[in-house]
């Protein structure tokens, strides 16, 4: 396949539907990842975009890559955006939830750019992406205590991998937007926030795939994005 290849989780909706978007747009075919793929019906065309079996969850990413491997040859780009979030308190007693959190926000995406790590190292201008937060740059309250837990290590997850693939042109971004105009948005802002006053997803998808076409002498390493006066950010 002549086109890049981008592998996206968190692709059948929110700021990762539009990273789809924009990257089609731009000529990127996208391998979406969805945890039911019979049931989406993106609308996308198969010259453009595929969506294939994963759970972020349960794992599977090397089946993933080897499948896309298979069938088109190469992969340029691993977007993690698939994310939950968990209003529980950071001292809870239910480390299994918390293990959950972890699981899909930062263990998952640490595990798909490992299977694709080959991969990337081939492309020569490898990129990864890493849905963080602002609430992996600071804790804003108790209620975002323990998701903030989990952004700031998806945040260091693009630091560290950054630095593991600079010699072979990977580069590696964290993305880390404030209120977000999306259902998790929404729901965190708590009614509090009108939708159209919050940051849209397009426009991450637009700064995000801006960062990712720089060449390798300009890496992003941090994109901090805010619709609020929030101290530094």
């Amino acid at each position: 396949m002549d086109k890049k290849v981008m592998l996206l989780t968190g692709g059948t909706r929110g700021i990762g539907r539009k990273i789809a978007d924009e990257a089609i747009a731009r000529g990127w075919f996208v391998s979406i990842g969805a945890r039911d793929p019979s049931a989406q019906d993106l609308g996308l065309a198969p010259a453009d975009a595929e969506v294939v079996q994963y759970d972020a969850a349960k794992g599977g990413e090397g089946d993933w890559v080897a499948g896309v491997m298979e069938r088109y040859g190469h992969i340029d780009a691993v977007v993690a955006c698939a994310g939950i979030f968990d209003g529980a308190s950071i001292v809870t007693p239910d480390d299994e939830r918390v293990q959950h959190l972890f699981g899909v926000n930062v263990h998952a995406p640490r595990r798909l750019a490992a299977a694709a790590w080959d991969a990337l190292k081939q492309s020569g201008a490898g990129r990864v992406v890493v849905l963080g937060s602002l609430s992996g740059k600071r804790v804003k309250s108790a209620g975002s205590g323990l998701y903030s837990f989990s952004k700031f290590a998806a945040v260091a997850l693009a630091h560290a991998l950054r630095h593991e693939g600079w010699d072979d042109g990977i580069r590696a971004t964290a993305v880390c937007p404030g209120l977000v105009a999306t259902d998790m948005g929404l729901d965190a802002a708590g009614g509090a926030y009108p939708a159209d006053a919050m940051t849209q997803a397009r426009d991450v998808a637009k700064v995000t795939l801006d960062a990712m076409e720089m060449p390798n002498t300009l890496s992003q390493a941090e994109i901090t994005l805010n619709c609020q006066l929030d101290g530094i950010f």
